[in-house]
């Protein structure tokens, strides 16, 4: 469907994702309760309790680092200032003891956040066009595509609703142009998706003959879309201006908590992520990558709280049910996973990672590899001693030729002078 996402990495994602959520709205259906909102957040707990064992390999991560931090610090305090060769490689072989001592990989969580990004990405896609993976919500749509399609000037009204304003691209496709049928009534989907309440009542006032299609189209969404109240297809800022413009208290209510319980839920996950001990009395040393790194997560987790509001005044608030569920399973996965490690018995882990590591390194160094290693390392330092003797071998020579010509009467910048040296200085060569 063109309505779905393309993305090289993120797209094939989505589509997987997608028909994940059509079947969740398939089986609510069946059950009699189509709900968008409850979809989501069903969804949104599966996909979590699915990337369970990344999120706990990466906590585990974050705290053991948060145990581990004295004691790197320690080594970045010992080696600070030495730009030499020795003291570099003797810091790093420090640092990859102390990863090692404690069971953790120094790439190990950037490689966990990689793999789930394209995971969280194409969450995003497919909760943000829900009618583009899930059939149901997209039959929704129709009869009323089809009347709009062949309508004479409905494309050209399409475009001027605030649902369009995302779309604009599509209206002067190649594929729209020329009429293609599917392409057409994927982009009115599109733009009736993103339709707010204005924009359903100016439709209904310009396509009168359309008027009955219009009515059973927004009240189907509109019961696809109730959650607790609101209609989680609408923006919390449209909320709050309807509910001012209609004196609607609950509905004001509803448009200022979708964003702060968002905000909210956010600031506590923050909280319950394990945080790096700070033995500066918080100031940060510039020399200290790892300390700037937890200075700028430590901005970025009182920012995101502030973001995440005000991202979901303008999205539509299903956006928002998926945010404040998604914070919610984050806190109480970290609420278990921090009790898990807290239990776990460090010293007994430590030693035997060290114990892992020491085997690791005994058979490293009777490997053939590393033999070989050695030998192309031994090799390397023969020729380049050669290469030294080569070189002061031939200083000798020009020296030579050189003492030998300032003593003859030639003038010393002369051409003959200089090509009486460089011939000598071959033939010395020739002999040597």
């Amino acid at each position: 469907m063109l309505t779905q996402y393309s993305g090289k990495i993120v797209g094939p994602v989505a589509w997987l994702l997608g028909h994940l959520m059509n079947g969740i709205y398939t089986v609510l259906n069946l059950i009699g309760i189509p709900n968008t909102g409850l979809a989501i957040i069903i969804f949104t707990i599966v996909i979590y309790l699915c990337l369970l064992p990344l999120t706990y390999k990466q906590q585990k991560f974050s705290k053991l680092q948060s145990k581990m931090s004295p004691e790197l610090k320690a080594i970045q305090a010992k080696y600070k200032g030495k730009k030499d060769n020795d003291s570099m490689l003797a810091m790093q072989q420090e640092t990859k003891e102390l990863y090692a001592k404690y069971g953790v990989s120094q790439t190990g969580s950037c490689l966990q956040l990689i793999i789930q990004m394209p995971i969280l990405f194409a969450l995003y896609r497919v909760i943000y066009a829900i009618p583009a993976y899930v059939t149901i919500v997209r039959n929704a749509f129709y009869p009323l595509v089809e009347q709009l399609r062949t309508t004479d000037g409905a494309a050209e009204f399409m475009q001027t609703l605030k649902g369009a304003s995302g779309f604009a691209k599509q209206f002067t496709n190649d594929a729209f142009v020329a009429g293609n049928v599917d392409y057409v009534e994927n982009t009115y989907i599109d733009v009736l998706n993103k339709a707010t309440t204005a924009d359903w009542t100016s439709l209904q006032e310009h396509f009168t003959g359309l008027s009955s299609s219009i009515d059973a189209t927004h009240s189907t969404l509109n019961h696809f879309n109730s959650f607790l109240g609101l209609n989680i297809g609408q923006a919390p800022l449209e909320m709050i201006q309807t509910a001012f413009a209609n004196k609607q208290f609950l509905l004001l209510i509803g448009g200022i908590l979708v964003p702060a319980l968002a905000a909210l839920t956010q600031w506590i996950n923050t909280k319950l992520m394990p945080q790096a001990a700070d033995n500066n009395g918080g100031k940060v040393d510039p020399d200290d990558p790892s300390a700037q790194m937890a200075q700028s997560m430590k901005t970025m987790n009182i920012m995101m709280p502030f973001m995440s509001a005000f991202f979901c005044l303008s999205l539509p608030a299903g956006m928002g049910i998926y945010w404040i569920a998604g914070a919610v399973i984050r806190s109480i996965q970290q609420i278990v996973i921090n009790k898990h490690i807290d239990n776990t018995d460090i010293d007994a882990e430590i030693a035997k990672n060290t114990e892992k590591y020491k085997k690791k390194m005994e058979k490293m160094k009777t490997s053939p590899q590393m033999n070989r290693y050695a030998n192309m390392s031994t090799r390397t330092i023969n020729k380049t001693q050669s290469i030294s003797s080569s070189t002061k071998e031939n200083e000798k020579a020009l020296e030579k030729t050189r003492s030998i010509y300032q003593g003859k009467e030639i003038k010393k910048n002369s051409l003959l002078a200089k090509a009486n040296m460089v011939k000598e200085f071959n033939e010395n060569n020739n002999k040597q």
